[in-house]
């Protein structure tokens, strides 16, 4: 038999399969595009049949694609098995997006969890903020990300939800006029809940200082500029306090979002472990 599939253009045209387009799938495998598509021009000639319709942006598999995808599957997880046999095989990374409110605290933890959940992967991390890792998400440069705020996307599963604190630098006083707060720039599930919590006991606040990430609120805060609402899991912030005289708020609930066809039992493992962590173990933290 002259002709051969490859297990480099196969595996391409798997996570073409996986990631929902030839762009994500060459961002998730690291290589360019035109890497991909030649790829899948390789398979085309192996197997003498079109495998791939495009119009225009757009591309579907046709039925003789789907019937390689099935065979690319096995014959990938046949490759992978033999070369974990002999303990050559690479690890394969998740990737988790989270941002920075709970990280330090959370993602050390999930870390060790996953570590035994998910044997053979390793789990590297994305700092930022929401609206970049649902972009993220989207292009398939992460595999999971950890966001604050109540959603119905197909894509979130609700793992629990994250009680929250008020913060302020040592012997800050409550003015008189509106409470100064010290805020992420919008948008901002934290930044929302403090001035829904404070409108709904009739306090005035205003802005007081605004950072695009947390060192900066916890930097403002604790120069004095305003009180800031945080989610710890119960570890103050160094320089700040605990500021018990306003409102107490409402926690905001944690979700974690899959990219599109991740493996369902990575989520589902990832999802578990969330679960797990956020109980009433912690002290600020309330399972789902």
């Amino acid at each position: 038999m002259e002709q051969v599939l490859d297990i480099v253009p196969l595996r391409s045209f798997v996570a073409v399969a996986d990631r929902g387009g030839f762009q994500r799938a060459a961002t998730h495998l690291h290589l360019s595009q035109a890497a991909v598509s030649q790829h899948v021009r390789r398979l085309e000639a192996a197997t003498g049949r079109q495998l791939v319709e495009r119009s225009g942006r757009r591309s579907r598999f046709t039925a003789d694609g789907d019937l390689l995808l099935g065979h690319a599957r096995r014959i990938l997880a046949v490759h992978d098995e033999a070369l974990r046999a002999f303990d050559v095989a690479d690890d394969e990374t998740v990737v988790i997006g989270s941002t920075e409110h709970a990280a330090a605290q959370l993602l050390p933890r999930l870390t060790a969890v996953l570590g035994t959940a998910l044997p053979g992967h390793r789990v590297r991390y994305r700092l930022d903020r929401g609206t970049a890792l649902r972009d993220a998400l989207g292009t398939g440069r992460i595999d999971l990300a950890l966001l604050l705020g109540a959603t119905d996307d197909p894509r979130a599963e609700p793992v629990g939800e994250l009680d929250l604190t008020w913060y302020c630098a040592p012997g800050w006083t409550r003015p008189d006029g509106p409470v100064p707060l010290v805020a992420f720039d919008n948008p901002c599930a934290l930044r929302t809940r403090a001035l829904e919590t404070l409108s709904a006991y009739g306090i005035p606040a205003s802005i007081g200082a605004e950072a695009n990430q947390l060192a900066g609120v916890h930097a403002a805060a604790a120069a004095g500029q305003g009180v800031a609402l945080l989610a710890t899991l119960g570890t103050t912030p160094e320089g700040l306090v605990e500021c018990d005289d306003l409102p107490p708020p409402e926690p905001l609930p944690l979700a974690c979002w899959r990219r599109h066809g991740l493996d369902s039992a990575v989520s589902g493992h990832a999802v578990g472990s969330l679960r797990r962590l956020l109980t009433t173990n912690h002290p600020l933290a309330r399972g789902a």
